[in-house]
């Protein structure tokens, strides 16, 4: 039984109707590097998979676990009222809903789409009002976490849509995240996941900086993370996330600023944040500046490397 996963107190929810009646199958689309282990979270709860991603090898894993692997995603419409896509982009994304082998072209009238890519808030309300034609509810629930808390479950959902939706969408989030939020209407879970990563962008460039500026003068990297740590210039990058390696464990800047959330990643949830800005008439400087530098970053090979390694971006800058 799934009284494994839940621990003694749930063991009466486990066997009862609603909850059996409840795992009915779900559709899973985008087995990536994020959708894998999300996939798999749903599994481990005891939920049937439907599941079908546009590189047929990234589906081997799931199949081995028992998904069943559809052609398109909407054969999986076509056999799960319930599904969620994880996709690397809003082209991606208007592809899988609206495309000739799209979800709309076979969705049943009352499905619940759960889109938890990052992509531009617009076209999450294009997706909702074409969802919306069909009978079907589409809400966006953009995650933060990456994909360490994606495997262990511990992702955080930010989710947008009619709020009467929340809950069946929260139970099968759940499932994947620790933390799940509503939000407000369709686009603001994306909107929440762009503010945060534009602020995060900035407060690890300045960490950057400062940390580079410090060891110029002469002040020992811990001593200097310790001091910020206990005053007002401290955030996540310093205290959580320090981008200088040696300074903390268990951080990419530790290891060759390998794993952790891509320089790529970063520059293309700034460029959603530039876009949004520019649409709203919305002044971010900085914002603007992180995204440019980002973006150069790509450019000079550190697109697959950590966001934090932006401090070595800087040291390079200067020769060192």
């Amino acid at each position: 039984g799934y009284t494994l996963y839940l621990g003694l107190k749930h063991i009466s929810l486990t066997f009862s109707s609603r909850s059996m009646a409840s795992k009915t199958p779900v559709g899973f689309i985008g087995l990536g590097n994020m959708g894998n282990p999300m996939a798999k979270n749903l599994l481990k709860h005891g939920y049937p998979l439907i599941a079908t991603d546009v590189f047929p090898e990234s589906c081997k894993e799931v199949q081995e676990l028992g998904a069943q692997i559809v052609d398109n995603p909407a054969e999986v419409a076509d056999k799960a009222d319930r599904i969620i896509t994880m996709l690397p982009s809003s082209p991606n994304v208007i592809d899988v809903y609206t495309g000739p082998n799209g979800i709309l072209k076979k969705v049943k009238k009352g499905s619940l789409l759960i889109d938890s890519s990052t992509i531009d808030p617009s076209v999450s309300k294009e997706m909702a009002a074409a969802a919306d034609k069909m009978g079907a509810v589409f809400m966006d629930a953009p995650v933060s976490g990456g994909v360490g808390a994606a495997s262990s479950g511990k992702l955080t959902f930010m989710v947008g849509g009619a709020e009467e939706e929340f809950t069946a969408a929260k139970e099968l989030l759940s499932c994947m995240g620790a933390n799940v939020v509503y939000c407000g209407q369709v686009g603001t879970g994306q909107a929440a996941k762009i503010c945060n990563n534009m602020l995060l962008a900035i407060g690890m460039i300045g960490t950057s900086e400062t940390m580079n500026l410090g060891i110029r003068l002469g002040l020992d990297p811990k001593l200097l993370a310790k001091i910020l740590n206990m005053s007002s210039g401290r955030c996540w990058s310093s205290d959580t996330y320090n981008p200088v390696p040696g300074v903390m464990e268990g951080v990419p800047s530790g290891n060759n600023y390998q794993g952790g959330f891509g320089t790529q990643l970063m520059a293309k949830d700034l460029g959603l944040a530039q876009n949004t800005a520019t649409n709203t008439k919305t002044p971010v400087p900085l914002g603007s500046l992180a995204h440019q530098m980002y973006r150069m970053m790509c450019a000079r090979g550190y697109a697959n490397k950590d966001f934090s390694s932006v401090f070595q971006f800087l040291r390079e800058e200067e020769g060192q």
